[in-house]
């Protein structure tokens, strides 16, 4: 009776050990049990958390700082959840700012055509 119930008190610790924890939901030291979080991270992840929950992982990978789509990556098998869900590597989409910069490179010129008749 003693073995079955020491079983069963470690079968426990060992679930919980490896338990998602919640960006939206985790304080600072749940953050922390995160292999890859410490105290600088959680308390970003946690300052930024007070401007409104996170949406989705990429609305959580543009607004804490120093968190990119490799580190999402490492965090979620590590255990790290956005309102439950693990990090998938199609999540992240491209970066908007590179996209916008050649579609603008290609715009003025065609604007300074435009202008400059014959």
């Amino acid at each position: 009776m003693l073995k079955k119930m020491l079983f069963a008190v470690l079968a426990l610790l060992a679930a919980t050990a490896f338990a998602a924890v919640d960006v939206n939901k985790a304080d600072q030291a749940q953050l922390e049990t995160v292999k890859g979080v410490g105290a600088t991270l959680s308390a970003r992840i946690i300052a930024e958390r007070k401007t409104g929950p996170y949406k989705d992982w990429n609305d959580f990978i543009a607004r804490v700082a120093g968190v990119g789509k490799g580190s999402a990556s490492r965090l979620s098998k590590e255990g790290l959840t956005v309102n439950g869900s693990p990090y998938a590597e199609g999540d992240a989409k491209t970066d908007t700012k590179a996209e916008a910069k050649p579609a603008e490179k290609n715009a003025k010129p065609a604007a300074q055509k435009a202008t400059k008749q014959p």
